[in-house]
């Protein structure tokens, strides 16, 4: 039996980074949903309020011995602007807060230090706020946002 693993990471509308995950050999899927809030079951409608707590994320279930967490930090880093809180693009919002939820403590250290790096490679000009914290309950979206992007034939304009 292969060992899987799952990680979950909020950067902005699920939709492009959704299509990014999926892209990387060793992801086994990537689902697109909410977590972080307090508001239990919610809607698309309910967390585009603002008002539940929760981001919009991806939840990427992978092979470790196919890929690493920190290949996924990579994506993670290259598919959103990090430095922008609570705001990807025109988006804005808690919902599409930029956020690293990790599943164990070395999770929690790979994100952390990958964090610092980022900070100090210059890469951004301005600081990371990408909040690192334990994950909590995953609600899967609507079936519709389900390969969004892939469903309308847009998937490979949304990948940097």
């Amino acid at each position: 039996m292969t060992d899987i693993h799952k990680a979950t990471f909020g950067a902005g509308c699920f939709w492009g980074v959704e299509v990014a995950f999926r892209q990387v050999e060793g992801v086994e899927s990537a689902v697109v949903g909410y977590l972080g809030g307090t508001y239990p079951n919610p809607t698309y409608e309910d967390v585009c309020t603002g008002r539940t707590g929760h981001a919009e994320v991806v939840e990427v279930t992978y092979d470790p011995s196919r890929t690493s967490f920190e290949d996924l930090l990579n994506v993670f880093w290259t598919n959103h602007d990090p430095t922008t809180l609570n705001r990807q693009g025109p988006d804005r919002g808690t919902q599409y807060r930029s956020a690293i939820f990790y599943h164990d403590g070395t999770q929690q250290k790979a994100a952390e230090a990958s964090k610092e790096q980022m900070n100090r490679s210059g890469r951004f000009p301005n600081p990371i706020v990408t909040e690192i914290t334990p994950t909590s309950t995953f609600y899967p979206a609507e079936e519709y946002h389900q390969r969004y992007l892939e469903k309308r034939g847009l998937a490979s304009c949304h990948v940097r």
